[in-house]
């Protein structure tokens, strides 16, 4: 059984995406299917009344599913208030059992999770997941997430403050048995502030000779899978506190334990499918840029990128370690965060996420700190009246 994912052509120009147009199998939706039955779970009142929402206080978790059997889930939707101005999204995690496990096969914030970087709310567009009106806060996925023995999905509260309202929609299609060749859906979050080269943070040459990266030894880390499976997509969200081009930087992916890697790019921009350093909002149903630094000066800020693999999955029989450089042979502080997507034969365990106050986003440099940086430059470089900027 595969799980059927509609598809759709979005049109994208520098302010919004504003034409869909869906393109779905439909004789596929005409077939009667057998031994399956439609289940829903959500946090309506019980009592009948209109207060549909849960509070979550601080320190908390919720568990939103928790069912035995086998299934699929189909969709997860989520609002939370406070909006992101008070109540961080990225101060919330979300975890998913299958099978009974007593470890999180995915594990995240929820913001960067379905597509919301940082402390932030924007519209995200893509086939498996999105953030929705009202100004991005319904968050939704419609990963297909197999399980067999068992599902549980729990919501942690980290902020400091209390959660006020936790909406939520789940549905999934309750089975008999599962299909054996449906795989565990995973996700795991991981979070870098990357360290410069010693000879400083010499992109495009400006400083000097440029060295080389072939074993992709010190790239910043995607995803590290043990197992059998295929790899789906990535958010990358990155913070670039030099105005220089952030993007040089190329994927390496190392297949079944390869010494070197057997996949290996040409640029950050390329492999999201775009082209010369971009910085326009476009939103694709399998990769673009919903979230971009346009008005900074060069490449000063936050952009999110996200690609996902649907039609083209990187399989692997053994492991894969899923890399990309910060800047040409690593040569870049920046700040990165990334959730990466899978599934795997088995469900196993992501590795523990950092915690909520070492991944607090790093602000956004601006003109003032580099109306600072000129002003120790000047001073450094004897402080003459008539110094311009680029003096040797």
């Amino acid at each position: 059984m595969k799980p059927m994912l509609a598809l759709w052509v979005i049109i994208a120009t520098s302010a919004s995406a504003f034409s869909q147009q869906p393109s779905v199998d439909f004789a596929s939706l005409a077939k009667i299917k057998t031994d399956v039955k439609s289940k829903h779970v959500s946090s309506h009142d019980s009592t009948g009344g209109n207060a549909d929402r849960w509070v979550v206080k601080k320190g908390e978790k919720a568990t939103i599913l928790d069912v035995k059997g086998a299934g699929i889930i189909n969709r997860i939707w989520i609002t939370i208030a406070p909006t992101h101005e008070t109540l961080s999204r990225n101060d919330i995690v979300i975890r998913m059992y299958w099978d009974g496990n007593s470890f999180p096969s995915v594990e995240a914030p929820v913001g960067p999770f379905f597509g919301q970087g940082w402390d932030e709310s924007y519209h995200f567009i893509s086939a498996p997941l999105a953030a929705a009106p009202r100004d991005g806060n319904a968050l939704v996925s419609y990963f297909a997430m197999p399980f067999a023995k068992g599902a549980r999905i729990e919501i942690e509260n980290q902020a400091g403050i209390d959660m006020g309202a936790l909406y939520f929609n789940i549905d999934y299609t309750e089975m008999k048995q599962l299909p054996p060749d449906l795989g565990r859906f995973h996700a795991w979050y991981n979070y870098k502030v990357t360290n410069a080269n010693p000879d400083g943070e010499n992109e495009w040459g400006v400083l000097g000779e440029q060295g080389k990266n072939n074993d992709g030894k010190n790239n910043y880390l995607i995803a590290d899978i043990k197992g059998k499976g295929q790899f789906v997509g990535v958010n990358y969200y990155v913070n670039s506190p030099t105005p220089m081009w952030y993007g040089e930087g190329d994927e390496m992916v190392f297949i079944d334990g390869e010494q070197m890697p057997s996949m290996i790019g040409t640029g950050t921009e390329d492999f999201f499918n775009a082209s010369w350093s971009p910085k326009e909002i476009y939103m694709h149903p399998y990769f673009g840029y919903p979230r971009v630094n346009a008005g900074e000066t060069g490449w000063l800020g936050r952009t999110h990128c996200y690609r996902f693999f649907i039609t083209d999955p990187v399989y692997f029989d053994k492991s894969c370690m899923f890399t990309i450089e910060h800047g040409h042979n690593n040569c870049l502080t920046l700040e990165l965060s990334t959730v990466a997507y899978w599934y795997q034969s088995e469900a196993t365990r992501v590795p523990a996420i950092t915690g909520v106050n070492e991944r607090k986003p790093k602000p956004v440099i601006g003109v003032v700190e580099m109306h600072k940086w000129r002003d120790a430059w000047r001073k450094a470089n004897g402080n003459s009246p008539t110094l311009w900027g680029n003096e040797k």
